[in-house]
């Protein structure tokens, strides 16, 4: 059996679904989702899921919570980056805007893979994104473990072929494996505590 596991890259699936117009689908079970996407040969010995916590809205922020422990119930990792406030400036009127962006991730990704592959905790690493700043991890374990593969499977809208070229092997996640595998409307966790589908998702 090929031992696989998986590293997912929160932000990167997430907006791919959103331009994907999969707004009623972000109650994904990952977990069932790598179960899927797996050939017979294939055995998932983890799924690691890249995020970072949002903190610019209470409302998104207890979203995101609950997600985050429908994710842990079902056995997946969790690693954080930063989630940084900064700002723009329109160069026409001088007026200025805050903005948000997630920052680590692709570092906390290309550090996993890249322990895991040494550490021999798989034989097929796949990668769930489309962030070429990917693309040298992906090279290294190639070049340094030549009996291991990075397989990348593409969010929706996130195909990159510069990621593809490299990877050994792809595809691209549609919206029936995204569909088919969604939580139940309530999730009960270790301690019997039930986590509810957030209402602006359904």
């Amino acid at each position: 059996m090929e031992r696989v596991v998986v590293y997912v890259d929160g932000f990167n699936m997430y907006f791919g679904m959103m331009d994907a117009g999969f707004e009623k689908l972000r109650w994904l079970d990952l977990d069932a989702l790598v179960k899927d996407l797996l050939l017979p040969n294939q055995q998932l010995a983890q799924v690691k899921y890249f995020t970072s916590r949002v903190s610019n809205n209470p409302d998104k922020q207890k979203r995101q919570t609950t997600y985050i422990e429908a994710l842990e119930s079902k056995g997946v990792k969790i690693y954080y980056g930063n989630y940084q406030r900064d700002s723009e400036e329109c160069k026409r009127c001088g007026n200025i805007w805050p903005t948000y962006n997630e920052k680590m991730t692709d570092v906390n990704i290309a550090t996993q893979i890249l322990i895991d592959a040494y550490e021999d905790k798989y034989d097929m690493a796949m990668l769930i994104s489309g962030d070429s700043d990917l693309v040298p991890p992906m090279k290294a374990v190639h070049e340094l473990f030549n009996k291991k593969r990075v397989f990348v499977a593409f969010p929706p809208k996130r195909h990159n072929q510069s990621v593809a070229l490299i990877a050994k092997g792809s595809m691209t996640i549609g919206r029936k494996k995204i569909a088919d595998n969604q939580f139940g409307e309530e999730v009960t966790k270790k301690g019997g505590y039930v986590l509810r589908q957030p209402s602006e998702w359904k």
